[in-house]
């Protein structure tokens, strides 16, 4: 107890010299390099490029004002001395009291029946951004379970994904989530919305917990009750709602996309243009390099574990493609499948080589090299997967061994043909809205959302949207994410990595029509 006490003490020491560092920092900065309005001193702001910040922004970072220190404070009253801190602290900027109020806070559904798995509250976190009528309201992924048994072995190692007792008040938005303009410069200001995933459903079911299930199974509704509490706060004034998720939240976006547009037309919101993002979602049901008994989530087949998971789930798809694929509803949770029956635009993101795909098709990149049967598998499922995309019109593919991209820090480093996923993101917005200015079709909401989806105007110069990458094989994009050993943890070369994965250079060197040392040479300079 005593050495928690010393370590407590320390930290609040080296939080006060942090603070105090702060305060001496900003009172010696150059006269010149503030100006004084209304006898209060404010600090230059360094004016950004693009995009340029919201009034409410500049409000927040100029209007900051600073607080003098009462130093006799920390002998009478060190809370209010700390007090003080906090003030000084939100003076500056950036500092990390700020960066709190940029966090998404935790709200749990004040419709108390539609729960996570174990029938704890299903919730949502949000940073509302005033003045913004755009919404950006993403699902979180994170596979599913299919039966009891699976679902029991989830529950005792991944409960975060089944129960909300644990989870924290506050969450840091990444990626498109971010509020800083340098890591998402189009979505930054927007209203962000992020929904746990705790129905292991893969966002659609509509189960309650009774006295004889073992588990609740809400995926869709809890996506419907969120929906409802954003409406009192804003979103019933929005301009856009982008439904946004990855893994099986990807998926979830896929099966509820346009039930939210629908859910928000029936009650009167119809000027709310409703879009998708679907990151790392569009599965395939191939054939499993190796089959294997259906007895975990990890080896059994696709196909299969669908099939069981959306009689246990009671999972419901979109009607459309249920009348599409009647008796055998399973095939609406695939892509490629669920995709030609929407109604709302989709963007998909998904990675050529997708990590989780080939964990289901049993084929697992462990420390021994891939042998040419199963090299011959990847390259396979990446032209199956290219194949499956050939109709889709707005769409951002890395030829990458990877997963999940949306949320990723460096998400803005990938590039397919020279031409980041922010930057197509933003070219189909403005598509969309081009279509949707020059469309003099009725005011409903399903009309315009289907003329946005078909509208065959080819984009704005410069401003691609059907980006996929040509090469045959994992990594051959430059810009992908870094390999790592997943023994030994150490970054690996694309030459290593490519070794490692049984890559004969000779014969893909033939293959491709070229000399075996102009494929190495491009290799090496990240060609």
């Amino acid at each position: 107890m005593q050495s928690r006490g010393v370590l407590r003490s320390s930290a609040g020491l080296s939080a006060l010299r942090s603070c105090l560092l702060l305060l001496f920092i900003h009172m010696s900065a150059p006269l010149e390099a503030r100006r004084v309005r209304g006898g209060r001193a404010q600090t230059r702001r360094v004016q950004q490029q693009q995009p340029p910040p919201s009034p409410a922004y500049r409000e927040r970072v100029e209007g900051a004002e600073s607080f003098p220190l009462d130093f006799t404070a920390v002998e009478g009253n060190m809370d209010n001395f700390m007090v003080q801190i906090k003030n000084l602290a939100q003076s500056l900027y950036p500092c990390s009291a700020q960066k709190l109020d940029q966090d998404m806070k935790l709200h749990f559904l004040k419709n108390v029946s539609v729960t996570c798995n174990d029938g704890s509250p299903a919730g949502y976190y949000i940073k509302e951004s005033k003045g913004s009528r755009r919404w950006l309201v993403f699902l979180e992924g994170g596979w599913y379970c299919f039966n009891r048994q699976t679902c029991d072995s989830r529950y005792e190692t991944m409960r975060r994904l089944m129960s909300s007792t644990k989870w924290p008040q506050t969450r840091t938005g990444t990626g498109i989530l971010s509020p800083q303009p340098e890591e998402n410069p189009h979505w930054w200001n927007a209203n962000m919305v992020f929904i746990p995933y705790c129905s292991s459903d893969v966002w659609s079911g509509v189960t309650l917990k009774t006295d004889h299930s073992d588990y609740a199974f809400m995926g869709s509704l809890i996506i419907k009750e969120v929906v409802n509490e954003l409406l009192t706060k804003g979103l019933d004034k929005a301009k856009v709602l982008l439904l946004a998720g990855s893994s099986a939240g990807g998926t979830g976006v896929l099966l509820n996309v346009d039930q939210v547009a629908e859910q928000l037309a029936s009650q009167g919101h119809r000027g709310v243009q409703v879009r998708g993002l679907a990151d790392s979602g569009w599965f395939l049901d191939n054939k499993q390099y190796k089959f294997t008994d259906c007895l975990d989530t990890i080896s059994c087949a696709p196909t299969e574990a669908i099939k069981r998971g959306i009689r246990y789930w009671g999972g419901l798809v979109p009607e459309s493609c249920r009348q599409a694929h009647v008796g055998e509803e399973w095939n609406c949770f695939f892509g490629y499948k669920v995709f030609p029956t929407l109604k709302s635009p989709v963007f998909v993101v998904q990675w050529l080589f997708d990590e989780a795909q080939l964990t289901v098709d049993n084929i697992h990149l462990t420390g021994q090299p891939v042998h040419e049967g199963q090299w011959r598998y990847i390259q396979n499922l990446g032209q199956e997967l290219r194949n499956t995309l050939r109709d889709v019109p707005a769409m951002f593919v890395p030829a990458c061994l990877s997963h999940e991209l949306i949320t990723r820090t460096y998400w803005m480093d990938i590039q397919v043909k020279g031409t980041s996923l922010a930057r197509a993101l933003h070219c189909w917005d403005r598509s969309l809205q081009d279509n949707l200015h020059s469309s003099n079709s009725s005011n409903s909401s399903h009309s315009s959302h289907n003329h946005q989806k078909h509208n065959k105007t080819p984009p704005a110069r410069g401003c691609p949207l059907h980006l996929i990458d040509s090469c045959p094989w994992p990594h051959c994009n430059p810009s992908c994410p870094t390999i790592r050993d997943q023994l030994t943890g150490q970054e690996m070369s694309v030459i290593q990595f490519l070794k490692h994965m049984g890559f004969d250079v000779q014969k893909m060197a033939q293959q491709q029509g070229m000399d075996a040392k102009k494929l190495l040479g491009m290799l090496n300079n990240g060609n």
